[in-house]
């Protein structure tokens, strides 16, 4: 991957979902974790556009203690638990009390990962390949140790979790709906998901 730059903020953070997911690909994301620098390169996100998107956890102005920290301003972390076993990571964007995120879906390993592959649970007594160590948002949280502790601290100027920018060599980024989102209707298939062509830590590779 390219050399990465300073850590983000909040001029990058303070813009749409859209932009903001592609902005993303190519960043650096930083655990610090029990003094150890635990990274990897985002190579996969997702849009989540508010109260007018019907998967986004704010649709319709749903306003609760679980999705307040989508209503923060932008660099914002909201993290979620899903299906009672996987947290998830978001950066929220845009501007305060305009509920809309970014998902980290997927992330190239860089740095820490005999400590990621000790975290993921189960994966000590398997062998996994380094590019599925954070080839899914449920994967990347137990890889960087980020559950809701970590729910509606900021990337910017964080201590334990932030964002590095990537340098201005162009990258080609793919398109495609959102993963598992079918019962948003006529949301289900609009295409706000973006990932690094060609990268193998990507979660679900495009159809040829």
């Amino acid at each position: 991957m390219s050399k990465l730059a300073d850590r983000a903020g909040l001029v990058f953070f303070a813009v749409d979902a859209a932009t903001l997911a592609q902005r993303l690909i190519g960043t650096r994301l930083v655990r610090l974790l029990d003094g150890e620098r635990i990274s990897g390169v985002i190579v996969e996100t997702e849009a989540y556009l508010g109260v007018e998107d019907k998967a986004a956890h704010t649709y319709g102005g749903r306003r609760t203690a679980r999705n307040e920290a989508m209503y923060g301003p932008p660099g914002t972390c909201y993290v979620y638990f899903t299906y009672g076993m996987h947290h998830c990571l978001n950066v929220v964007c845009g501007a305060v009390d305009e509920p809309v995120a970014v998902l980290i879906r997927a992330l190239e390993p860089t740095e820490g990962l005999v400590t990621m592959r000790r975290l993921r649970t189960g994966a000590a007594k398997r062998s996994h390949p380094d590019t599925a160590l954070c080839s899914g948002p449920g994967k990347i949280c137990q890889a960087l140790a980020i559950d809701r502790k970590l729910n509606g601290t900021s990337l910017i100027g964080g201590a334990n979790l932030w964002l590095e920018e990537r340098d201005p060599r162009p990258i080609t980024l793919g398109n495609s709906a959102r993963i598992g989102v079918a019962y948003a209707e006529s949301w289900s298939d609009r295409p706000l998901r973006w990932y690094l062509s060609g990268n193998p830590n990507i979660s679900v590779v495009p159809r040829k």
